[in-house]
């Protein structure tokens, strides 16, 4: 249906945040399955990391690349391909489930699909939904079920169901060609008369992008990050490193992620900040102490800690990057965003590297005192822009167009 005052889609952006999620679920569902991976073809360390690595080195260009395509495209055509891509990336993995190869291809083309289609798709729904912070909302919700749901239904078939290497994948095989075939039918919008612009974006060039948004934003994914890849194996002895805890934290982390995003969208955007590197600052510490007695119980409570750092960084930093974007720098300006926000899945080396200088207790106090450092900056950044107090109500007249309201 699409609204006259708007020209908006009402129904389109349900379809787009789905795409969102089944490109999220391909993403995150090989977390787990690290795990399996390394008791299963006895992998080194090493080999587990450049498979978690290699995800990271496709994704970035991904962005950096979709973001800008989509702005001067159109977000369908840059969109719709890379969703279609996202099942067969994961069939790659269940071809030959023991070729490291085969494997490190599928993990590769995963990356980019979700560099390509996220940022791309996360500018779509904005353009379709109407009103300050709900768009951001909307995507990160779409984002977190997907990434929060993947894992853990691959780690439940992984530790129970039979064929722990193929079983585990079979989903989001389903889901990925449910989401192409809702796509292929969604309209494309027009795409308005783009004029080129310098790279990076206005936006990026600014000091309150990189003061206000990116001192938070790799907290984001650095957060779940620990919870659900570090902390795992930091409380539990190589014997009992199970992909049904490395679940559970999995859980707890998205879990509270989803659940504070709606009090993220009622804080102001770097008030949001501030509180998501609190919650940062109190899980990493929290994990000390869990590190230190192998505790899986401190290990769960740090998880939520860390899981609405997630929610509240995830939502605030999306909404500052959308109220900062000129409608022709959108897609550019949110893949910026989020490429900074994905360095937060080098957290895990950073932790290995503090630890090599001290030890894995000393290695989380360092981190813990880096991101109250942050926090504090970002604290201080809010009270001296008068940005920590609750935003004012929404013009009605924006919320009928559509516009965002100035922050």
């Amino acid at each position: 249906m699409i609204s006259s005052a708007t020209g908006r889609d009402s129904a389109a952006w349900v379809r787009i945040a789905f795409a969102m999620f089944a490109v999220g679920w391909g993403a995150n569902q090989f977390s787990p399955m690290l795990i399996v991976y390394r008791h299963e073809l006895s992998l080194s360390a090493g080999a587990v990391a450049g498979l978690f690595l290699v995800y990271a080195l496709t994704l970035i260009p991904g962005l950096l690349i979709g973001g800008p395509a989509s702005d001067r495209f159109g977000r369908r055509p840059v969109v719709l391909p890379f969703v279609v891509l996202s099942p067969v990336a994961t069939l790659l993995l269940v071809l030959q489930p023991r070729s490291l190869a085969l494997i490190t291809a599928g993990r590769a083309l995963a990356g980019l699909c979700s560099g390509v289609a996220i940022g791309s798709a996360t500018a779509w729904v904005q353009e379709l939904s109407a009103g300050d912070g709900l768009s951001a909302r909307r995507s990160a919700l779409a984002l977190t079920a997907g990434f929060g749901l993947g894992p853990v239904v691959a780690a439940a078939l992984a530790q129970w169901a039979p064929h722990p290497l193929v079983v585990p994948y079979l989903p989001h095989l389903v889901i990925g060609t449910a989401a192409a075939a809702v796509l292929w039918r969604t309209p494309a919008p027009p795409v308005p008369v783009r004029i080129r612009r310098p790279w990076p974006p206005a936006a990026v060039r600014t000091g309150k992008f990189w003061l206000a948004v990116a001192p938070a934003a790799p907290l984001v994914f650095g957060s779940v990050s620990l919870a659900i890849v570090v902390l795992p194996e930091e409380v539990t002895s190589a014997r009992s490193l199970s992909a049904g805890f490395a679940g559970l934290m999995t859980v707890l982390s998205f879990s509270a992620g989803v659940a504070v995003q709606p009090l993220a969208r009622r804080l102001r955007a770097v008030a949001g900040n501030a509180a998501g590197l609190c919650c940062a600052t109190a899980g990493t510490g929290l994990g000390i102490a869990a590190v230190a007695h192998s505790s899986r119980t401190l290990a769960g409570v740090a998880a939520v800690l860390l899981g609405l750092a997630y929610g509240l960084c995830l939502v605030s930093g999306l909404r500052q990057a959308e109220q900062m974007a000129s409608p022709d720098e959108r897609g550019a300006v949110i893949a910026c965003y989020y490429t900074v926000a994905y360095l937060g899945f080098a957290v895990p080396y950073l932790v290995d590297g503090l630890a090599a200088v001290s030890s894995r207790t000393g290695a989380f106090g360092l981190l813990t005192a880096i991101i109250a450092v942050l926090a504090l900056w970002t604290t201080g950044y809010a009270i001296r822009s008068g940005l920590a107090s609750p935003p004012a109500p929404e013009p009605e007249s924006a919320r009928a167009e559509g516009r965002p309201v100035p922050q």
